[in-house]
């Protein structure tokens, strides 16, 4: 966790069960007695003078070694503040990305080529945004490439692999004209920040060897106020400097041999987005309280040895312990739809195994499968169907998200089923599951907008098969892919799978997988046209969703 993490963290830090914290000074008090009356030292024998019996006694090193009630306070002090519920983070919304937008933004000009920093200065860049790719595991991210123009070179995407080859492919060649448009080149960033809604959460990560003054002044003025995070990762060798960068007012941080650098830049990204997630008052707190059950389990163990058994502790130990908080179960009324148990027994120790099954339930055990990324295995383990019907969906297993969701009547339950259903391609269910989340809760985010966009599919899906009845499309050829048409407009067809995009027309991402030319060449030829025509100091949008 970085710096910044652990000081907002302590910074959000909370009680969710305030009462129980008094009964700490209740605990303080009955150690205190305890302590004081078996502290006390003893009367002298009538025949031994008081002087022989001090010096004989050893009352005074009792008391300073540890007592059976020092154990029994810590484990109840640990009991109660488990049962006042700690927290400091909010509970992960299964709909919201798990890491801020970022947009990688690269200076592609000849003075990247020097070769101070091995093996250049470009190089060394290129590596490092592949590691921060690689850091970020699935955020959405974008890439902006600038020299004397700046241009979109692929737009948001969670895929890492499209980035890859067009950041490998960026070299002073491919840009239209030299020079330094910094500025130009964090606008294209903040725009696409802003069409992610991200604003105020987003994060923009500069990497250049040297800003002209005048354009660290202007991107910082198009910066300020648009709620973006901004860091510099500077490829320049020890000792370098440049007046330009530091003149942006954001961090400035060094090429490192290691992962220092990138991990230090990723903390201070995704600050901006942790705060955010720490107001939405949708999101329920994380009760960080269980895990204070396990120190007091621990300190029981004493009880085990001779003269530290205090019966009466144990009792009011036990009575703390069923406060903490519980595992979470599945809904009451719902049906199992656990899925087939895997064709191996999972060992001892794993998941799902016996020793896992002592210590952890079945929904604990599925959360931790999922923040692993094992959706299939965190589908076999979870209990509540809500939960295993996501680790489906994230899986890419639709059809069973769709048929665990079915048992649910929740309006969070019907906006899943929703989104399984288009990603099927079965767009009349998915507008059915749209109009049941509304019907169940009017206001429930985003339903609204999810149920036209799916009648804007269906829509587009009819019309195509009309269009195709009239002549009107050439001849698209047959594949496997089949759309419904439930009002039986037109005739039978079938799309062919380059047109296969859930919507129409295709996206920016889909449309640059099917380039078919050397990612060097398409990109020296788009920055050029969108550089003629945009004019003198043109920024390139890059390709239009």
């Amino acid at each position: 966790m970085s710096a910044e993490s652990l000081a907002l963290a302590w910074e959000a830090f909370r009680f969710l069960r305030p009462g129980w914290l008094a009964a700490l000074p209740l605990i303080a008090l009955l150690w205190a007695l305890a302590r004081r009356a078996r502290g006390r030292p003893r009367a002298p024998a009538a025949k031994i003078a008081p002087h022989l019996h001090a010096a004989l006694s050893l009352d005074a090193a009792r008391r300073r070694r540890p007592q059976p009630i020092d154990g029994v306070a810590l484990a109840l002090v640990f009991c109660a503040l488990g049962a006042a519920g700690p927290a400091w983070t909010r509970a992960e919304d299964p709909f919201a990305a798990q890491a801020a937008p970022a947009v990688m933004v690269l200076k592609v000009a000849p003075s990247m080529l020097a070769t101070d920093l091995s093996p250049s200065r470009l190089e060394r860049a290129r590596q490092k945004l592949r590691d921060f790719l690689d850091l970020r595991a699935g955020g959405r991210t974008a890439l902006v490439a600038y020299a004397g123009s700046a241009h979109v070179v692929i737009p948001m995407t969670e895929d890492a692999g499209l980035i890859a080859p067009y950041l490998a492919a960026l070299t002073p060649e491919t840009m239209p004209r030299e020079g330094d448009v910094a500025a130009a080149a964090l606008r294209l960033a903040r725009d696409l920040l802003a069409a992610e809604g991200a604003q105020g959460t987003g994060g923009v990560l500069l990497v250049a060897d040297a800003v002209d003054l005048a354009q660290a002044r202007e991107a910082r003025a198009a910066l300020e106020g648009s709620g973006a995070s901004l860091a510099v990762l500077a490829p320049l060798p020890e000792g370098a400097a440049d007046p330009g960068l530091d003149a942006l007012g954001a961090p400035v941080i060094r090429v490192t041999p290691d992962g220092s650098d990138l991990r230090r830049i990723d903390g201070l990204l995704n600050a901006a987005w942790e705060r955010a997630r720490l107001g939405d008052e949708r999101l329920p707190w994380e009760d960080r309280g269980r895990w204070l059950a396990w120190p007091a389990a621990l300190l029981t163990l004493l009880w085990f040895r001779r003269g530290w058994t205090m019966r009466w502790a144990a009792a009011a130990l036990l009575a703390a312990a069923l406060t903490l908080p519980s595992a979470p179960r599945a809904q009451e009324g719902t049906r199992d739809l656990r899925a087939a148990a895997p064709t191996e027994p999972p060992g001892i120790f794993a998941l799902g195994g016996p020793l896992a099954a002592w210590f952890l339930a079945p929904d604990q055990q599925g959360d931790l499968a999922a923040r692993r990324k094992r959706w299939d295995q965190a589908a076999r383990l979870y209990a509540d169907p809500y939960r295993r019907a996501y680790a489906q969906y994230r899986d890419g297993d639709y059809k069973a998200a769709v048929a665990t969701l079915s048992t649910l009547d929740t309006a969070q339950a019907a906006f899943l089923q929703g989104l399984a259903s288009i990603r099927s391609q079965a767009y009349r269910d998915g507008v059915r599951a749209f109009e049941t989340a509304l019907a169940r809760d009017p206001a429930y985010p985003d339903a609204a907008e999810n149920l036209a966009q799916a009648r804007r599919i269906v829509a587009w899906v009819e019309q195509a098969q009309e269009d195709q009845d009239a002549g009107d499309q050439p001849d698209l050829g047959a594949d496997d892919v089949t759309y419904d048409n439930e009002e039986n407009r037109g005739q039978e067809m079938q799309v062919p799978r380059e047109a296969e995009t859930g919507s129409a027309p295709l996206t920016a991402e889909q449309w640059m997988r099917t380039v078919d030319t050397r990612p060097a060449d398409f990109l020296r030829q788009r920055f050029a046209l969108e550089a003629a025509g945009a004019g003198s100091g043109a920024t390139g949008g890059g390709t239009s969703e």
